[in-house]
């Protein structure tokens, strides 16, 4: 068997309303995925982390970069063709778009080699510890709004995720640190007093500022406190760690296993956030899995993207040791954006259709055991909301 092309779909539509975080606001909804076609008519699929323009950025990196570097390869060799693509690629870029390209490239590699043996990404990966995840629902972006308008969005949308089912809920966070204490104390009134609720500044304060908000969040019985300061800030993030009662999440921009070394090392996070379609795919994921095993840190991964991400992320949370063990483990937990997205409901043959098993199973959703991970987008689907680039 030889890869015989390697290809990058951008989709992209406008969204209805415009949605923002702490970095930015944003009109539309893009999604990244790579298809590698082979010799025997096998074809896997994988997905880009990255919108807008940096979606584009890594398209001509997946097709122009990589996919000579892998062309009449076997695409049953995955961790060669890892190992030769960064070598290739380690002097122009260790981390950021190279990698979440070749993230893409690795996880439709993972695809076909399910689809060969007719085993599922969990199983070909050693077994499932498994069978169904509890799903949290994020959600309560930011708007151009007034504050008082968007503490009332926020308490009415948190009391709208709890009443889907889900287990737990995250709000973004970034007018400021007083205006951003409000919002959480609004998500809190949606949800009431023993429900989980998470915190997702997206790196947007200071040490000093993310202690403030952290303290709040601590009266306020948060669950965690993700990315509060910016990921180069190691320093900061360990004395976040040392300070506060509450959990610090992180690592969805980190890449690969030595930026994730770093990270670890240094006992930045009480919660690893792994982004599976950005550190460097699947193969790379389980040598950081690895990492934060050995330092006895919990992993929920980060998820954000398509069907494809959702599906993948899926297999992978099968995988998770339980930490430390136990007759009564913390389960780890799917990540589950509850804004508009067509490229999550829409794109697959086969929906995933996670809401309605939310609704249905108390919050659970049960993981696929099908060949690779299982998703297989519309081609139809994805004609239709090209990019042309």
């Amino acid at each position: 068997m030889k890869i015989k092309e390697v290809k990058s779909h951008i989709l992209q539509y406008d969204l209805e309303e415009e949605l923002g975080y702490s970095q930015q606001y944003y009109q539309k909804r893009t999604g990244h995925l790579v298809e590698v076609v082979t010799d025997e008519g096998i074809t896997g699929w994988g997905e880009c982390f990255g919108p807008g323009n940096v979606a584009i950025a890594n398209k001509v990196i997946v097709e122009r970069v990589i996919q000579p570097m892998i062309l009449e390869e076997n695409p049953l060799n995955r961790d060669v063709l890892w190992h030769k693509v960064y070598n290739l690629l380690r002097d122009h870029g260790q981390k950021g778009m190279p990698i979440q390209a070749l993230s893409g490239v690795d996880i439709a590699l993972w695809d076909i080699l399910g689809k060969v043996t007719g085993l599922s990404i969990s199983r070909l990966i050693g077994g499932r510890f498994r069978e169904q995840v509890p799903v949290y629902g994020y959600g309560m972006m930011l708007r151009r709004e007034k504050l008082t308008a968007l503490m009332d969005r926020f308490e009415d949308e948190a009391a709208a995720i709890k009443s889907a089912g889900f287990v737990a809920t995250k709000m973004k966070v970034g007018l400021g640190a007083k205006q951003d204490v409000q919002l959480a104390e609004s998500v809190r009134r949606g949800v009431g007093g023993d429900f989980p609720f998470m915190v997702d500044a997206n790196h947007c304060y200071t040490v000093d500022q993310a202690l403030y908000v952290g303290r709040a969040l601590e009266e306020l019985d948060a669950y965690w406190f993700e990315e509060p300061v910016a990921p180069e800030d190691l320093d900061g993030y360990r004395e976040l760690r040392s300070q506060l009662k509450i959990n610090i999440a992180g690592g969805e921009a980190e890449f690969t296993r030595w930026g994730w070394r770093n990270l670890l090392e240094k006992h930045c996070l009480d919660i690893a956030q792994p982004e599976v379609c950005a550190l460097g795919g699947i193969s790379e994921y389980l040598r950081v899995l690895a990492l934060a095993q050995a330092h006895f840190t919990q992993v929920i991964n980060h998820v954000w993207g398509s069907a494809v991400a959702i599906a993948t992320n899926l297999q992978l949370l099968a995988v998770i040791p339980p930490l430390p063990g136990g007759i009564h483990p913390q389960e780890p937990m799917l990540e589950f954006d509850t804004t508009d997205n067509k490229f999550r409901d829409d794109l697959l043959t086969d929906p995933l259709n996670i809401q309605r098993q939310v609704a249905k199973n108390g919050g659970y959703v049960p993981i696929p055991d099908v060949p690779g991970h299982g998703a297989e987008p519309n081609r139809e689907f994805l004609k239709h909301f090209a990019l042309e680039v």
